[in-house]
Formats: C-alpha cells, sequence, structure tokens
C-alpha cells in the first residue's frame, strides 16, 4: 500500500517544523551535490530557517564570488551599484560634516575667519561665550567639590584630635600621663595643627577665583 500524498502547507508545529526543514534541506544538499558530480554543473544554495539559521552549498569547482559575477555576467545586471551609489553618499555627507566641524574650531581659535560676515561674527561671539559659560560652570563645580571634600577631612581630623584630648585628659586625671608639660605640649601642638586647616580667600589661589567671581561668599571658603 503507497503513502498517501502529504499536503503542502505550513506546518504549525514548531518542533515538527524545523525536523521537516533539516531532513529536506539536507535532501536539497545531497541533490545539487549530484548535479555538480554528474552533470559538472556549478550550484549555488543558499538558505535561511524560519529562526534566521544560515545554511548554503556551493560547488566545490567555483568559488561564492565567481559563482555571483557569472550570474551578474549572464543576466547584464549589477548587484552592487545601488550599494555603492549609497555608501558614496555617506561618505561624501559625513565628509561634509567633517569639514565644516574642522573650520568650527579653527574658527573658535581665531583662524579662518575672513569670509565671514558681521551676522556670522555676531553668532560665532555668541556661541564661544556660551562655551566660555560652561567651561567657568563645570570649573566652579569642581572647585566646590574639592572644597566640600576638604571640608569633610578637616571634620574628620577635629573630631580625631577632639577624641585624642578627651583620651590625654582621661590618663592625665588616671594618673597615666605623670609630665603634666608633656600634656601641655601635646596639646599645644594639637591646637596648633588644627589652626593651620583654616583657609582664607588670600591664601589660595582657586579660593581667591571663587571669591572674586561672585560665587561664594568668605564664610563659604573657609573650609574650618
Amino acid at each position: 500500500m503507497g503513502r498517501g500524498k502529504i499536503e503542502i502547507k505550513k506546518i504549525e508545529n514548531t518542533t515538527n517544523r524545523q525536523v521537516t526543514y533539516s531532513k529536506r534541506r539536507n535532501g536539497i544538499f545531497k541533490k545539487a551535490q549530484e548535479l555538480t558530480v554528474l552533470c559538472d554543473a556549478k550550484v549555488s544554495l543558499i538558505m535561511f530557517s524560519s529562526s534566521g539559521k544560515f545554511h548554503e552549498f556551493i560547488s566545490p569547482n567555483i568559488s561564492t564570488k565567481t559563482f555571483f559575477d557569472l550570474y551578474q555576467k549572464t543576466l547584464g545586471i549589477d548587484l552592487w551599484s545601488s550599494h555603492y551609489e549609497k555608501m558614496q553618499e555617506n561618505y561624501r555627507r559625513l565628509k561634509e560634516i567633517n569639514n565644516r566641524l574642522r573650520r568650527e574650531i579653527r574658527q573658535r581659535i581665531g583662524e579662518d575667519l575672513d569670509d565671514l560676515n558681521i551676522k556670522e561674527l555676531q553668532a560665532l561671539e555668541a556661541k564661544m561665550a556660551s562655551s566660555l559659560e560652561a567651561v567657568r560652570q563645570r570649573k566652579y563645580h569642581v572647585i566646590k567639590t574639592q572644597t566640600d571634600t576638604y571640608k569633610k577631612k578637616v571634620r574628620n581630623l577635629e573630631q580625631r584630635h577632639a577624641n585624642l584630648v578627651l583620651d590625654l585628659e582621661a590618663k592625665l586625671e588616671d594618673g597615666i600621663v605623670e609630665n603634666e608639660a608633656y600634656y601641655e605640649s601635646a596639646m599645644g601642638l594639637a591646637n596648633g595643627a588644627s589652626n593651620l586647616y583654616a583657609l582664607r580667600p588670600h591664601q589660595n589661589h582657586q579660593a581667591n577665583l571663587l571669591y572674586h567671581g561672585g560665587r561664594f561668599g568668605p564664610n563659604d571658603l573657609r573650609l574650618a
């Protein structure tokens, strides 16, 4: 009894569809191999599964490039011309953008200004003023961040200093520190070291920039 005719339609079950694809792909590749050997034919097969997986067969007596060159020559078409034209157009566009950006860079350092009219010069001046303001804002932010960091460090040192003072006083009361002159000397050195962390506007160049720039008041520039 013969096998019934299979209805040609999409297989809905994913597993069955993949199994059928694999079996029939191997069958087609086998037939292509037979054509190559028996008939000295040049055969090329390109297949993509429903999951996007790529499979290819090319006769061993020809390369893929040679095959497509032969295809174009036979049909009198050029498969790459449209793609090449798009690449050329994209190259020209990127080259124009690059030249424009280079010209703007030169103009911002005072070069290549002869061809600019008064409106273009005014626009360039406004751009440079805006850029300068952005740089200043960033500089002030960095200085303020560093100042806040130093303030935190000074507060930590002051806390350590206070703890040391309390420890010395406790030891003195308990009679552990017998030499009061040593205690007074240590206290004096600690107090003197603490005073070194006070920062005034005339003592720091960055602080002067902030102070005279009107960003902060004198009290904001002291670290302690």
